[in-house]
């Protein structure tokens, strides 16, 4: 007999409402081309996810997908997205609340040249360090699952190697403005890098570290 499946409460149809806007905002803004990527956001033990293959322009408050961490689908009919085992990994080992995983085109290119993202810009310290690149595995498998937390150890996002990017935060605005913050500093690297006969200045650890301290009281508290 097939699992019954719950309908969403007040604070579920909230959360998936964020997520569809969020999904949508990773196209507009050129993180994502088609279907790719996917976002999921936890609610206390459900965690809603994008379904696979289906555009964010057609979902609706009727689509909300959902499954528990154990990966067995709660709420809706829609088949989750494919990396399903890779934000259940994340929820299972850290504090996120909320993920973005993309395709971003300048991260995605630097995920093949490097195994970690040079210390170019002080923003770096936001993501708790020098962001690394998880070795390549297929999409899907508990394989790639494992090399993100590796790359995630000790920082809130990371490149996957000939793939793209995976951030994660308390809420889905802080994830999203994380996977944007890291497109934007690949973006600086290889715009830097390409310039003949020079090579960019890099943060040094100390840096780092000052610009980390400085950037957990920014902003309104």
């Amino acid at each position: 007999m097939a699992e019954q499946r719950r309908d969403a409460d007040g604070d579920e149809a909230r959360a998936w409402d964020e997520l569809v806007a969020t999904a949508r905002r990773t196209v507009a803004d050129g993180l994502v081309v088609g279907t790719s990527g996917n976002v999921s956001v936890r609610v206390g033990d459900t965690v809603l996810v994008t379904p696979s293959g289906v555009p964010y322009d057609r979902l609706t408050p009727a689509d909300v997908t959902g499954v528990d961490l154990a990966g067995r689908q709660v709420l809706g009919t829609l088949v989750p997205t494919s990396e399903l085992p890779m934000h259940l990994a994340v929820y299972r080992t850290t504090g996120a609340r909320a993920i973005v995983h993309t395709h971003a085109v300048h991260a995605t290119a630097v995920s093949t040249l490097v195994t970690e993202l040079p210390a170019i810009h002080y923003m770096t310290g936001a993501l708790g360090g020098p962001v690394r690149v998880a070795p390549y595995a297929p999409y899907g498998t508990p394989e790639l699952a494992a090399h993100v937390l590796r790359a995630l150890d000790g920082r809130s996002g990371c490149l996957l190697r000939n793939h793209g990017t995976l951030t994660h935060g308390d809420t889905l605005d802080r994830a999203y403005d994380r996977t944007a913050q890291l497109e934007w500093m690949c973006r600086v690297w290889l715009t830097a890098s390409s310039v003949p006969g020079l090579s960019p200045s890099l943060l040094s650890e100390a840096e780092l570290a000052e610009a980390g301290e400085r950037l957990r009281g920014y902003g309104q508290r």
